[in-house]
């Protein structure tokens, strides 16, 4: 059997009693359930919170985690119209391992479902030289949507969800594929261009 791809799934908050691990544990079980391994990146760990202050230990423990993983879905809360600056930081403090990778952005928030802030993430992983989808899902109101445990409670909303997720999980297998591929071909130095 092949193995398995891997994605590191990023929380986008920091803040205590956040509903980003409601949002991020709904989303890890459906990546897992189209075939992919995880690996969860939070900002809130212990071991990457001194990555806020530019701290080389808590930035090199960032880099090994992100090292080898073959592509990203961002999980993120809209704060004033964008995303938040400790996830901000935490994306800046690395480059290479961003590098010819697929990212897919997941948001959430008020009426406009954190969409904002993945427009705005758009821009800063282009920079990184990363490829973002192009398909994205988001949540209105997720504190009422989602139980403690990261499951959707209205039928309805779930249905909707899955399939949004499906589409994504397929996009973003593809690009993995591919952008891996392009790699082992011809491995990716943009400071060499």
């Amino acid at each position: 059997m092949a193995e398995r791809k891997c994605i590191g799934v990023i929380l986008g908050s920091i803040r205590e009693g956040r509903i980003n691990d409601r949002v991020a544990f709904w989303v890890i079980r459906q990546l897992e359930g189209h075939g992919f391994a995880t690996r969860t990146i939070d900002p809130a760990d212990p071991d990457l919170m001194p990555v806020q202050m530019g701290d080389a230990a808590a930035i090199k423990t960032l880099r090994q985690r992100m090292a080898d993983l073959d592509g990203f879905v961002i999980v993120t809360p809209e704060y004033n119209h964008a995303e938040p600056g400790h996830l901000k930081t935490l994306i800046d403090n690395v480059t290479a391992e961003w590098w010819a990778r697929p990212v897919g952005l997941i948001g959430y928030g008020g009426i406009s479902g954190g969409l904002r802030a993945l427009e705005a993430l758009r821009i800063i992983l282009a920079e990184l030289h990363t490829v973002t989808l192009r398909d994205t899902v988001s949540f209105v109101s997720p504190w009422r949507k989602f139980d403690e445990v990261g499951h959707l409670t209205d039928p309805h909303d779930a249905a909707a969800a899955e399939a949004a997720m499906a589409v994504f999980a397929h996009r973003l297998d593809w690009w993995v594929e591919a952008l891996a591929h392009a790699r082992h071909a011809r491995p990716y130095h943009p400071e060499n261009e």
